[in-house]
């Protein structure tokens, strides 16, 4: 499977416009990490999202969940007419990541907990001597929560090399650039000072991605990794790059056309 970055994006547009839905730049931003980690890192089970011995993906920025939808459509686990009744009556996916749904590992949105959930994961895995691994995505305005840097400190603690966390560092947060709202100064320096490994790269360089994962995966330290991905809020399309007002805005016709004919152009 290919999980072609533009092609994931088409599909979250598709999504978007059929449910009326907003969240469109903060699934763009994770688009490239998600395709990385499904195509290359990410241990899962074609004809069993639940299979026991899979790796776990946490969203815990869980308002970027059409991000995973399009990663799971490309593996059959959700249906085309699941994508276009995204968010209608009746339908089972909902605007947040939901654990009822077969592939998605925590109900989350209530920005701070997933990683807390994934720490758990990862130390049941350790206790039952599996070669799991647990990856948790957080965006870089949910670092501010207390809870994130409790659950930091318990994964430093206890040595935790089967978690690699995610922070999709796009900039931005509900009400504002991250660093005006709350300065976080460099995460990496942060999470090393927790005890983890970290590295910074940029989460649109699908190979820098593929790069880092692997290196932090066989570095035998048996510390707890951390990739600080450096990210554009609305990457693809021209018109919401970089701009909040796509975190709560919804597609009409004549922007979906320019969103897809950008894709389009881009492929």
């Amino acid at each position: 499977m290919r999980f072609d970055p533009q092609q994931l994006r088409r599909t979250v547009l598709d999504m978007a416009y059929a449910g009326r839905t907003v969240h469109i730049g903060c699934a763009f931003s994770i688009i490239d990490i998600m395709a990385v980690l499904y195509r290359s890192h990410l241990r899962v089970t074609v004809d069993d999202p639940r299979a026991a011995d899979r790796d776990y993906l946490v969203l815990s920025k869980g308002h970027g969940v059409m991000a995973q939808y399009a990663c799971m459509r490309e593996l059959g686990w959700i249906t085309d007419d699941q994508i276009s009744g995204y968010c209608s009556d009746g339908s089972q996916l909902k605007g947040l990541s939901d654990s009822r749904i077969p592939g998605l590992e925590v109900t989350s949105g209530s920005l701070g907990h997933g990683l807390s959930v994934g720490v758990g994961i990862a130390l049941g895995a350790r206790r039952r001597g599996t070669d799991q691994r647990v990856f948790a995505i957080v965006g870089d305005g949910e670092m501010n929560e207390g809870p994130i840097w409790e659950a930091m400190l318990f994964a430093g603690h206890n040595a935790l090399g089967n978690l690699t966390v995610v922070v999709d560092e796009n900039g931005w947060q509900a009400m504002g650039r991250t660093q005006a709202v709350l300065q976080l100064g460099s995460l990496e320096q942060k999470f090393e000072s927790f005890g983890f490994d970290a590295v910074t790269v940029d989460g649109h360089d699908e190979q820098a991605l593929d790069v880092a994962f692997e290196a932090l995966r066989t570095n035998g330290t048996g510390r707890p990794k951390a990739i600080v991905a450096r990210t554009i809020k609305g990457k693809g399309v021209s018109f919401m790059e970089d701009d909040n007002i796509w975190h709560y805005t919804r597609l009409d016709d004549v922007r979906y056309q320019q969103a897809i004919a950008e894709l389009e152009a881009a492929r």
